[in-house]
């Protein structure tokens, strides 16, 4: 296949599946690949699904050799990484959060993640912060190190609090009176930070008190004042297309910050 050319990836599901399963059995011949459904390989006898690899190409199609080169070749390392026991001790300071949609148990077994159940429809799982990648921890290395789920939680906020400690966020008035605050730190836990203690302390001043957040993906933070309605609306519009088209999609629905903790808005909560 010429990697030069730029059209290889088709916008059709199916036809873009064919295309990535064709490339890795190409770079990787020794390993058994399949093409199970449209967005969806198999790969060493695992699903792997190619959603978040489909929207990113699509986002920057020059790059979309690179970018399904360091794809694989980050969950292939990151693969061997998991399946080596690390010591709490060396792994307690690189736990860190991340919001995840319950869609992502569609392909994967739910009591294989280490996670929590969240609001809004989604949950709360955790990673390892290698210095080339992030490792999702299972449960397995979480029932060895003797821990549990919430244990992780405590850690890994803990964690993302002092990750980057000066939050730096871009406060933005609206004509109409609604006021939003954007974090982009770029460094894969911009989402996550929805989950810091100290967030509405942080933000209640510019927002005039309690707020709602939106996290439509996961490099994506947009905390907005709770009106006017039509900034509201615009806000909405905006995370709806961030949603369809962004990868690691979270959810299109508004958290609600208050003092007392977060809440969802969507209908299931």
């Amino acid at each position: 296949m010429d990697e030069s050319n730029k059209e290889q990836f088709p916008d059709d599901w199916q036809a873009f599946t064919e295309v990535i399963g064709s490339l890795l059995k190409g770079w990787y011949e020794q390993r058994p690949i399949h093409i199970v459904s449209p967005l969806k390989l198999s790969i060493d006898g695992k699903a792997m699904g190619l959603d978040n690899l489909y929207r990113m190409i699509h986002q920057d199609p020059d790059r979309g050799f690179a970018f399904v080169r360091s794809y694989f070749e980050r969950i292939f390392e990151g693969d061997s990484v998991g399946a080596t026991l690390i010591p709490f001790a060396v792994a307690r300071h690189r736990i860190m959060p991340r919001i995840q949609p319950e869609s992502i148990f569609d392909g994967v077994d739910r009591q294989s993640i280490a996670h929590l159940p969240w609001v809004n429809g989604t949950v709360i799982v955790f990673v390892l912060d290698m210095p080339e990648m992030t490792v999702s921890v299972s449960t397995e290395q979480m029932v060895r190190w003797g821990i549990g789920p919430e244990d992780l939680e405590e850690i890994a906020r803990q964690n993302l609090g002092s990750y980057a400690p000066d939050l730096q966020v871009q406060v933005i008035a609206s004509h109409d009176g609604g006021r939003a605050a954007l974090l982009s730190l770029k460094d894969g836990y911009d989402a996550a930070r929805l989950l810091l203690s100290k967030l509405h302390e942080r933000l209640a001043k510019e927002l005039r008190g309690d707020f709602y957040v939106a996290t439509p993906a996961r490099d994506v933070f947009i905390a907005l004042s709770y009106g006017p309605e039509p900034f509201i609306d615009r806000v909405r519009a905006r995370i709806a297309r961030d949603y369809s088209r962004l990868p690691y999609p979270i959810t299109s629905d508004f958290f609600i910050v208050t003092r007392d903790g977060v809440a969802g808005t969507a209908k299931a909560a």
